[in-house]
C-alpha cells in the first residue's frame, strides 16, 4: 500500500460516538463510550503507538457534560480531538448492549437526535474542511446512514475528488444497519457508490449478503471487484477473513479458537488489526492475521473497547 512519501501516516476516523450501556445479569449497566468507528479508532491509536501512524477522529457532540466526558475519553486514548466539531442543539446518542449466554448481543437505541447527525454541516452550508491533510480517511455505511441525503452525496463527491486530487485513500466498512436507512434500495444505491471510491474494503459477509442478496461468497465478491476493489479484506465470522487482494488468500486453516464473552466491536477491531498493519508494510496475509488477532482479542472481553488498564 501506498498513500504517499510521507513516513507518518495519519488517519480521519468519522462517526458516531456514543454514550454505551453494558446491561449486566445484576441488572445494572456499566457506563462507557463507543461507536463502530470510534471502536476502530481506539484500536487503530493503540496498535499504532510507538509507530508512525497517528489518529484523529471527527464527530460532533453537545456542550453537555456527557459530551465533555466523550471528548475527553477520546482525548485519553491519545486520538487527534481537533477535528471534533461542538453543537448547541443537540447532544450524543445512547445505546444498550443486552449480550446473551454465547456471546451474541442485541441492541436498543436513542440516536435519532444525535448530534452527528449534523456532521459537514455549518449554517446551512456544507465544510469539509476537515477532510483535507490526511493520508487516509475511514468511515462505515453508519456514517452516512446517519447524514441527510444531501450531505451524504456532497461528501461522496468531496472523498472523490480528494482522492484523485491529494491522493487521500479511503477506508470503508459496510457496516448495514436497516433501521438508520430510509430504505433498502436507498442502502444498496449509496454503499455501492462508497464501494466504488473505496481504496481499502472492509465488508462483512454477512452485511452484504442482507443488502444485496448476493447468492453465495463468490458472487459477493466478484460484486466487489466490479466496483474496482482490489485491496481489504472480507470479514466472514468463525470462516475467517479472506483477502481482496488478487491472491484471494485467507486465514480459515489457522484460526484459534477464544473464549467469546463478547461479540460487540468484533469487526471495527478487526478493521483496526488490519489498517494498522497494513499502513505499517505488511502484507495482505500479515494484515488478515493482525486484524483476527486483534478481533480475537476483543471478544473475549464485556463491551466494545477493552480499558486501556487491561490493553
Amino acid at each position: 500500500m501506498t498513500t504517499n512519501n510521507r513516513t507518518n501516516k495519519s488517519v480521519l476516523c468519522i462517526g458516531e460516538a456514543m454514550l454505551e450501556l453494558s446491561l449486566s445479569d445484576s441488572k445494572t449497566a456499566n457506563l462507557n463510550y463507543a461507536g463502530d468507528t470510534l471502536n476502530t479508532a481506539v484500536y487503530l491509536q493503540r496498535l499504532g503507538s510507538g509507530s508512525d501512524i497517528t489518529v484523529a477522529y471527527c464527530t460532533v457532540v453537545g456542550q453537555d457534560t456527557l459530551s465533555d466526558r466523550l471528548v475527553d475519553y477520546i482525548r485519553s486514548e491519545d486520538i487527534d480531538v481537533s477535528t471534533i466539531q461542538r453543537t448547541d442543539n443537540h447532544t450524543i446518542g445512547v445505546y444498550a448492549i443486552n449480550t446473551d449466554d454465547n456471546g451474541e448481543r442485541s441492541f436498543t437505541y436513542w440516536r435519532n437526535e444525535s448530534a452527528a447527525r449534523t456532521l459537514f454541516q455549518h449554517d446551512d452550508n456544507t465544510d469539509f474542511n476537515v477532510l483535507e491533510n490526511f493520508d487516509v480517511i475511514y468511515l462505515s455505511a453508519i456514517t452516512i446512514a446517519i447524514l441527510p441525503a444531501n450531505i451524504r452525496n456532497a461528501l461522496l463527491e468531496k472523498l472523490s475528488c480528494l482522492r484523485q486530487t491529494k491522493d487521500i485513500k479511503l477506508a470503508f466498512d459496510s457496516n448495514y444497519r436497516p433501521a438508520l436507512w430510509e430504505s433498502k434500495s436507498i442502502a444498496r444505491s449509496a454503499i455501492a457508490s462508497f464501494w466504488q471510491i473505496t481504496d481499502i474494503a472492509l465488508p462483512s459477509i454477512d452485511d452484504e449478503q442482507a443488502l444485496f442478496d448476493d447468492p453465495d461468497e463468490e458472487a459477493l465478491v466478484m460484486r466487489l471487484k466490479s466496483y474496482g476493489i482490489d485491496q481489504g479484506a472480507l470479514k466472514r465470522g468463525e470462516t475467517g477473513p479472506l483477502s481482496l487482494t488478487n491472491d484471494a488468500s485467507s486465514l480459515s486453516q489457522q484460526l484459534t479458537p477464544v473464549n467469546v464473552v463478547d461479540t460487540t466491536a468484533a469487526g471495527d477491531s478487526f478493521n483496526a488489526g488490519y489498517l494498522s498493519a497494513l499502513l505499517k508494510g505488511a502484507t495482505p496475509i500479515n494484515a488478515l492475521e493482525a486484524g483476527h488477532q486483534c478481533a480475537a482479542r476483543v471478544i473475549t472481553h464485556r463491551g466494545a473497547i477493552i480499558p486501556k488498564t487491561d490493553w
